[in-house]
């Protein structure tokens, strides 16, 4: 008889893929020291991620390994330094992506895609505090990138591209699980998704 709840090898498959999200995240997060990255990276961070989540989908098979993802992802980059912004988007998100999955029956690829999607939007917390947080928050980018960084930020990232944002980050998301599940294909064949 299975288990519907977690073993400790859900736990290793949720801390590998956590991993090497998170490694995915910070390497092309780090070129958002150029502040015109920061609206391209919404794009560039769920179509790469996109890999490995999509193969990450083919070994989840229970509820919570998404929402665990999210707790570990929004308290690491809470703890490098960003806001606890990143945790209020990123456990939602991870919840609301595993309740679709569950709800979708776990194989099916037009139940994963939007589950993505909706994890994907919990990447939104990184720049949040651009257009939440005020204007303490822009002083300390003054201070620790220089006036000219925080003005050409402040060009790219006004309050309006959260609009944009959630719309960029759908976008990457959906190419980047149809880019996964195109590069991944023998997995999902092998697990009953394709």
């Amino acid at each position: 008889m299975e288990t519907k709840r977690l073993t400790g090898k859900d736990l290793i498959t949720v801390g590998i893929y956590t991993a090497i999200y998170v490694a995915v995240v910070f390497v092309i997060g780090a070129t958002n020291a150029i502040p015109i990255m920061y609206p391209i990276s919404m794009v560039i961070i769920p179509l790469v991620a996109g890999i490995p989540m999509m193969l990450y989908y083919t070994k989840i098979e229970k509820f919570g390994m998404l929402t665990i993802t999210g707790i570990i992802v929004g308290l690491f980059f809470y703890l490098s330094g960003y806001t606890w912004l990143c945790v209020a988007f990123l456990v939602p998100s991870g919840l609301i992506a595993d309740i679709i999955l569950k709800v979708g029956g776990y194989k099916k690829f037009k139940v994963i895609v939007p589950s993505y999607m909706v994890y994907a939007l919990g990447m939104l917390g990184g720049p949040a505090p651009l257009w939440f947080a005020g204007e303490s928050y822009w002083d300390g980018i003054r201070e620790s990138m220089g006036e000219q960084y925080a003005e050409q930020l402040a060009g790219y990232m006004p309050s309006w591209m959260l609009w944009v944002g959630i719309g960029l980050v759908l976008i990457g998301a959906f190419l980047g699980a149809l880019l996964g599940k195109k590069m991944l294909n023998k997995h999902f064949k092998k697990a009953g998704i394709a």
